[in-house]
């Protein structure tokens, strides 16, 4: 367990009812496409800082990834 997982923990959830909610899928769905993203590799290395962007733009994130298969970050992420 690295030092971050605690706050990858209060981060997960808020994107899981996101995905739930607009894409009107259960929570099994909705976990699957989100443990299986690039986005939640980039959140769990503590190096990337992603998790400082908070689960509204992370949710974001994950959407544009799954519709383009591609993640643009904001410039101050990279």
């Amino acid at each position: 367990m690295n030092s971050i997982s605690p706050v990858i923990a209060m981060i997960t959830p808020g994107i899981l009812e996101l995905l739930m909610k607009n894409r009107n899928i259960d929570l099994m769905e909705a976990s699957s496409l989100l443990y299986s993203s690039q986005l939640y590799i980039d959140l769990e290395d503590e190096k990337t800082k992603v998790w400082r962007l908070g689960y509204p733009l992370l949710y974001d994130l994950l959407e544009e990834e799954l519709t383009t298969g591609k993640i643009t970050y904001p410039e101050e992420q990279i």
